[in-house]
């Protein structure tokens, strides 16, 4: 199970590697700025780090393991995120309106359950190629998979990381065969789910943040203050920033959630329009090399993993942009590897661990 050979270390992803370093090294320069505090290392500054070195190790113990035996493991694994998503329904407190964290928030379980459902999915999937599936029916069990955890991210009241969650789960749904016409019931129940959640679910504050993005002036002291300061911070950034640390929005703090949710802002504010691009480019490059990592497995189980590990990445990616542009409610989605958070940035690269892990063992087998 354990072991790192010669061959395996002639085919390490350094590409892999290197595009993370980048990511990762620029969050922790705009965190720096986004939290900046004259003459001193910021305490958001030395947890994002203190993390960092609990992920890297955590990546490294990942790839010690060949990817094969996580198979195995599949289900266990998936079991152990569902108790302790359940378990924040009894121990976790109220935060922000939702149960979403452990030991004081130390742990947030529904970011493992990201990883969880990824690995459960990629052994169903392997075992049952989406090019085979047909039928809406064929994704039943796979649908069974995916509803438990996101029912309780849902009774935790956290319908960001819900539908995060779910979003990742339907990256599948691209490889399979299904006909379109079979999606128009589909979207009949989908509508009718959301017209439920809108009357009995959702809380009055996430509705409010929804009509934001429909009129986005509605509220501008209160549930639309975030989104309109986000989009100034962008604008006065113009083509190519006011410069480190010389943003008036980010250092005079109109952002209560700069280095968390709204981390793109600072950086679109100081760096302007081709700092924005040059970090977009970098997630393209990550995803673009984890689908060629896909294509490249010698194996069903590798490529599926690999699928769903560059959807951990595109769709919290593709919400948070859309969250900070205003074209996506502010749902709480942090910017992959960017944003301060220790359990995400932890997460994230032990997923990318497993994607490095794929990759080196395309020839070992």
């Amino acid at each position: 199970m354990f072991g790192i050979d010669r061959r395996l270390l002639q085919n390490f992803d350094w590409m892999l590697l290197l595009l993370v370093v980048a990511i990762v090294g620029m969050g922790i320069i705009n965190l720096a700025s986004a939290t900046h505090v004259d003459g001193e290392l910021t305490g958001e500054v030395r947890r994002q780090l203190i993390s960092l070195g609990i992920g890297g190790v955590a990546m490294l113990l990942v790839l010690a393991i060949d990817y094969r035996h996580y198979e195995r493991f599949a289900t266990p694994a998936l079991l152990v995120c569902v108790a302790l998503l359940a378990a924040t329904l009894v121990f976790a407190p109220v935060t922000r309106g939702s149960q979403s964290w452990l030991f004081g928030g130390r742990l947030q379980p529904s970011e493992l359950a990201k990883l969880g459902l990824v690995i459960a999915l990629a052994r169903y999937f392997h075992r049952n190629p989406p090019s085979e599936i047909r039928r809406l029916r064929d994704l039943m069990r796979p649908g069974l998979i995916v509803a438990v955890p996101v029912g309780l991210i849902v009774m935790q009241r956290d319908m960001g990381v819900a539908l995060l969650t779910l979003l990742i789960s339907s990256t599948y749904l691209a490889f399979t065969r299904i006909p379109w016409r079979s999606w128009v019931g589909v979207a009949f129940v989908g509508v009718a789910t959301l017209i439920t959640l809108w009357m009995f679910v959702l809380q009055p504050y996430q509705q409010r943040r929804i009509l934001d993005v429909i009129d986005p002036g509605r509220d501008p002291l209160s549930s639309g203050y975030q989104a309109i300061q986000s989009r100034i911070a962008i604008g006065s950034g113009g083509l190519l920033g006011t410069g480190y640390r010389a943003g008036t929005q980010t250092q005079l703090r109109f952002l209560p959630t700069q280095h968390t949710d709204f981390a793109f802002s600072v950086l679109a504010e100081e760096w302007g329009f081709v700092g924005s691009c040059a970090v977009l480019s970098l997630y393209l490059m990550l995803m673009l090399w984890g689908l060629r990592i896909a294509r490249n497995s010698k194996d069903g189980f590798g490529a599926m993993l690999a699928v769903g590990l560059v959807g951990t990445i595109f769709w919290p990616l593709v919400l948070n942009i859309g969250m900070v542009l205003g074209l996506a409610p502010v749902i709480g989605v942090p910017l992959p590897l960017f944003s301060y958070g220790g359990s995400a940035l932890v997460t994230s690269l032990v997923g990318l661990g497993l994607l490095m892990n794929v990759s080196m063992r395309r020839y070992v087998f």
